[in-house]
């Protein structure tokens, strides 16, 4: 059975979209591992089938996808129906609790990952490759090249991170010395065996690579289910990684709804689950899973100017890449921008909005937001108009001359002003830290003896996962820095909440189900358990006698 999903065509002219992209039929001729082509379209359309079991399968029901850029279907979807999860679960069960390699067996995979990860960041940095998977990004997660190009080459440079040696380097245990001859305590990271990986749209090949490959690297055997909008990109992304010898039976790949991947979750007891995505689902599936999880959820991600007015130019571009880029669809974007009122002087808003209104979806430095609606936008920007004192500083409107499906968004770069003293009132708080996953800000102002209302906002609004200080003042990073809760926090007059290196922590504090991504620790803290080996292996002191009951 086959159905469009997300509702029906939009009626208007459709309009070409390969301009944005290159032909493809000549890459994907030169790519082993390729099964589509990026230029996608109705005309052209590409297929997802599902993994489970070392076997690419289909399903009993097929869901089209939208071409986010016309409302074309596009790309037809392989769905798992609830009725259809058996081989899931089995696949999982399979798999035992002291996983596929540990530190005491099948120790050989240890070094089988780090020569995979060395091969696919070989293939992943030819030029042609790197090519593909941008350009691929672009198509089901539309936004410039250049972001795209980015994604893809965090992941490139995460796989040559963990090549050679430094993939059994993640499972290095310590020892301490006993109480006696022959005793010694030994510490290891112990897999979890069976566990699930659930990914969003937003970055369709950085996100679920890095989960992937650390689940894999510590003895886990996954199963992974990405937003079905952009799954076709790990689906081709698998195929690179079994060509560079990634064996088939150890990961399952899964397209279903969410009712259907929570049954699945349920029957099928993974014994971890990371889940990256709303703050609303991740409370649901703590609670089903009871507790065997780690989050890394949605959050209202704050920027603070300090006192230290300089770099107006850069700050500015900063702002606008934080909020802006990727059409606001970042976990990091910067939803509210407290600035002092040192600043005030300066032109930096309008430096922003001329920055903002610089982009245009002819290049997809703005494109078409996914998970609201151009409606429920400007609905929210009518009900924050509202408070008194709020003000539209630019955007406001729907995009122009464009076919974006009404089920998506088309939004201009858009930045509303909420004072800071309105703000605060019990009835406008929630209103003005709802978190509007799009191109879209609110913007305020405070005075120097203000800061304490600034961080209380700060504390009060669900932001566990990025913030940002822009200040080079010793004293004003302190006092912010000491009194906030964030898990990745820029400080300094070039910090930002978007577009930080690779090689660094990224993830949400405060809360004990926090996950991380990208580095040794975060590996280790997501995709493994502390084992304790107490070693008591004598000898038995030569005289010794039975005591007496204790």
């Amino acid at each position: 059975m086959n159905r469009i999903v997300l509702g029906g065509i939009t009626a208007r002219a459709h309009r070409a979209t390969s301009g944005f992209f290159l032909g493809s039929s000549r890459t994907l001729h030169s790519l082993s591992f390729a099964t589509v082509p990026v230029d996608l379209s109705g005309s052209q359309p590409a297929e997802v089938n599902n993994l489970v079991q070392g076997q690419w399968k289909t399903s009993s029901t097929s869901n089209w996808l939208l071409d986010p850029l016309n409302g074309d279907p596009f790309i037809k979807v392989a769905e798992v129906q609830e009725s259809e999860i058996k081989p899931f679960v089995d696949s999982l069960s399979r798999c035992p609790k002291h996983g596929l390699h540990n530190p005491f067996r099948a120790q050989e995979r240890y070094l089988l990952f780090g020569e995979i990860s060395a091969k696919s960041a070989q293939i992943l940095g030819q030029p042609e490759v790197s090519e593909y998977f941008a350009r691929l990004i672009q198509r089901v997660s539309p936004k410039s090249f250049a972001q795209a190009l980015g994604e893809v080459t965090v992941t490139q440079k995460f796989l040559e991170n963990f090549s050679g040696d430094q993939v059994r380097f993640l499972a290095r245990s310590f020892a301490v010395p006993g109480n006696y001859l022959g005793q010694q305590s030994h510490g290891y990271r112990w897999p979890y065996g069976p566990v699930a990986i659930i990914t969003p749209f937003n970055f369709p090949m950085e996100i679920p690579v890095l989960q992937l490959m650390g689940a894999l690297y510590m003895g886990n055997k996954p199963i992974l289910k990405v937003d079905s909008k952009v799954s076709i990109v790990m689906e081709q992304m698998l195929r690179l990684l079994h060509d560079c010898g990634l064996p088939k039976e150890d990961v399952d790949f899964i397209n279903s709804d969410g009712k259907t991947m929570n049954k699945l979750l349920i029957e099928a007891k993974p014994q971890m689950t990371l889940f990256t995505g709303s703050s609303r689902v991740a409370d649901k599936l703590a609670v089903d899973l009871k507790g065997r999880i780690k989050l890394e959820d949605a959050g209202f991600d704050w920027k603070i100017l300090g006192p230290d007015v300089q770099e107006v130019d850069y700050v500015a571009w900063v702002c606008d890449q934080d909020a802006y880029a990727c059409s606001g669809q970042k976990c990091s974007a910067q939803s509210i921008l407290f600035i002092h009122e040192n600043w005030t002087a300066s032109e930096l808003l309008s430096k922003i909005q001329h920055l903002a209104e610089r982009r245009t979806l002819q290049d997809l430095t703005i494109g078409p937001v996914l998970t609201f609606t151009t409606e429920s936008m400007l609905e929210h920007v009518d009900s924050l108009l509202k408070i008194p004192g709020s003000k539209l500083l630019f955007g406001g409107q729907e995009l122009e001359n464009h076919s974006i499906p009404k089920i998506y968004g088309a939004l201009k770069p858009t930045a509303v002003f909420v004072p800071l003293e309105e703000m605060l009132k019990p009835h406008n708080f929630e209103l003005a830290t709802k978190e509007i996953f799009g191109p879209f800000q609110i913007v305020t102002y405070y005075k120097h003896d203000q800061l304490t209302e600034v961080l209380d906002v700060c504390e009060r609004m669900h932001a566990h996962l990025t913030a940002a200080v822009v200040s080079n003042d010793p004293l004003f990073l302190q006092e912010v820095l000491g009194k906030s809760v964030n898990g990745t926090t820029y400080a300094g007059i070039r910090a930002r909440t978007t577009g930080a290196p690779q090689n660094h922590w990224f993830g949400p504090a405060g809360d004990p189900r926090g996950a991380g991504i990208g580095t040794p620790e975060a590996i280790k803290l997501v995709w493994s358990s502390h084992r304790e080996v107490i070693l008591d292996i004598g000898p038995v002191p030569r005289n010794w006698e039975l005591p007496p009951p204790s």
